[in-house]
């Protein structure tokens, strides 16, 4: 048994207030390929294993969040293991002003929203990514620039996500304010905040301390594909 819900935050979110949007085999599960990759089984034994197997072979590659890189089932390959820094905020930094709008996003901005994700390459995102939980953006001339919103929601936490800024565009603050406000939305609604930063990302890391985050965790970023692609 895990001793923190967090320790395996694909599994907690798919069996938890996101269960809808599960696609289950057995002992295993994945998010519907529309809203992301990430996957999970009930435990290591040889038939949840079989059943995430089926699972990729079915509806593709799978990415999974654990503490320790699982055992690829037979018919897959892993196609990298990745080390993470997990990290967790119960208080905020305080708001500082900025010369620009923060604006809700929705389906309308679905299109552009997938396009900057596809350009800036933040995490997984796919057609219904932005769907998941509340989205924020900065617009320039019209054009979607800079966006951060929510992932994974595991009971009691909410994962922020997405954050992405338009090559052209970066340098002027939009990542830290619109994850500090994405933030500071967890918090207020009596949850805590958790994201994931590739272990070696020291500036990101860095960024995410000031705003309030705290490490966790090390966890292993394992993405799955089927043996045969």
């Amino acid at each position: 048994m895990s001793a923190h819900i967090l320790d395996r935050p694909v599994f907690a979110t798919l069996n938890g207030r996101q269960g809808h949007l599960a696609v289950r085999r057995g002992g295993a599960v994945r998010m519907h390929p529309d809203y992301g990759l990430f996957a999970a089984t009930v435990d290591e034994r040889p038939e949840s294993l079989a059943a995430l197997g089926d699972l990729v072979r079915e509806l593709g590659t799978v990415g999974l969040v654990e503490l320790a890189t699982p055992p690829a089932p037979a018919g897959t390959e892993i196609v990298s293991s990745a080390l993470c820094l997990q990290m967790v905020a119960e208080t905020v930094a305080p708001a500082w002003d900025v010369a620009f709008d923060m604006l809700p996003l929705d389906d309308a901005d679905a299109a552009e929203m997938l396009a900057l994700a596809t350009l800036t390459k933040p995490g997984p995102f796919f057609a219904r990514t932005h769907q998941l939980g509340e989205f924020i953006g900065v617009r320039v001339g019209g054009q979607l620039v800079a966006m951060a919103g929510e992932r994974m929601r595991p009971d009691g936490f909410t994962e922020a996500s997405g954050v992405c800024v338009h090559p052209d565009h970066r340098g002027k603050g939009y990542a830290a304010r619109l994850l500090r406000e994405v933030t500071a939305r967890i918090l207020a609604r009596g949850e805590r905040a958790f994201l994931h930063s590739y272990a070696d990302n020291a500036t990101a890391i860095g960024l995410y301390e000031s705003l309030g985050y705290r490490g966790r965790a090390d966890v292993r970023f394992t993405i799955l594909k089927p043996a045969d692609q």
